[in-house]
């Protein structure tokens, strides 16, 4: 365990508890534009001395072996007592891969924001950029495991109990990064009610909040930050998708389904509470009981997701603030 323990007395340090394609690269240009004495990153692969703790590592921490993740958090924690600012943010998505494990012996006084967007688009963009990657055959993109396996270095490993809980069911790229999604957000709950971290975590719906001036303000001033003006300056680098959209089909839809169907009802419990039971997506995610005497007469019945597209829920209080 780290011996330096007053980096969050010094300087306030927030990381991002949320999956890939959800908005962290607009987050950091959000701060990076209107916070000052914000030192402000994404993923910091190219950032000397400041590790990414996504790769080999979250095959490693999936393991059970953590003295490989504590040894990049102390260097991290070392980084950014270098930096300047009263202000540190790392809007990556490795966080709830890799450094959940270890984070609050190193940073136990860190913000959270919670990032969360609809699972159905966030699983239909990341299939198409794994998808891209592999047709590049792109270096560096893909690391060989423990198993034998090649994994994909920005992914879970694909063992972990949620995948194994679904038995020999052979999962689409689609279905496979939905069910991570799950995991993700079963892991952000449990990182929040485990280390009492609730009341230092502000959500944001992406993309909706992320484009609401109104809302931001208020995050800002929960997190007490000082901003250069008085109204935010939306605007910056948005890490889009070239040459395609993402649009939900109804195979989509489908590849969902049978997913939520076999998933035991364990991980689909968090959707029925804030911050997720107030979007209509999560309609689709609760565990749903069918009486056993009638359970083949009862198809699984689901509101579409193109209805939630443009939704503008009015939500009660959440887990985190939001």
């Amino acid at each position: 365990m780290s011996t330096k323990t007053d980096t969050s007395a010094q300087k306030m340090i927030l990381f991002t508890l949320t999956s890939a394609r959800s908005g962290t690269l607009y987050l950091r240009e959000l701060f990076r534009h209107n916070v000052r004495g914000c030192v402000s990153r994404h993923e910091p692969f190219f950032d000397w001395g400041n590790p990414t703790l996504f790769g080999r590592v979250i095959f490693e921490v999936h393991a059970g072996r953590r003295d490989r993740i504590r040894k990049l958090l102390a260097k991290k924690q070392a980084y950014i007592e270098r930096t300047n600012g009263s202000v540190y943010l790392e809007s990556s998505h490795a966080f709830l891969k890799s450094a959940y494990v270890a984070a609050m012996e190193y940073f136990p006084e860190m913000r959270l924001i919670h990032l969360i967007r609809d699972p159905m688009k966030v699983a239909k963009s990341e299939e198409w950029r794994i998808g891209w990657r592999q047709r590049l055959h792109a270096p560096f993109h893909f690391y060989v495991g423990d198993d034998g396996k090649k994994h994909f270095a920005w992914g879970l490993t694909g063992t972990e109990q949620i995948f194994r809980s679904l038995g020999e069911m052979q999962l689409s790229l689609f279905q496979w990064c939905l069910v991570q999604w799950i995991e993700i957000e079963n892991r952000a709950m449990r990182f929040l009610d485990e280390n009492g971290s609730q009341e230092r975590c502000f959500t944001l719906h992406c993309p909706r909040d992320l484009n609401d001036p109104d809302k931001l303000k208020v995050m800002f001033a929960f997190f007490g930050v000082e901003t250069f003006e008085s109204e935010v300056r939306l605007g910056g680098r948005r890490n889009k998708s070239l040459g395609t959209m993402t649009v939900i089909t109804e195979k989509d839809e489908a590849e969902c389904d049978a997913v939520i169907e076999k998933l035991p009802a364990s991980y689909l419990r968090i959707f029925e509470r804030e911050p997720y039971a107030g979007e209509l997506w999560s309609e689709r995610l609760k565990p749903v009981s069918v009486p056993a005497t009638n359970a083949r007469a009862q198809p699984l019945v689901f509101p579409s997701v193109h209805a939630a597209r443009d939704s503008r829920y009015q939500r009660p209080g959440t887990e985190c603030r939001s």
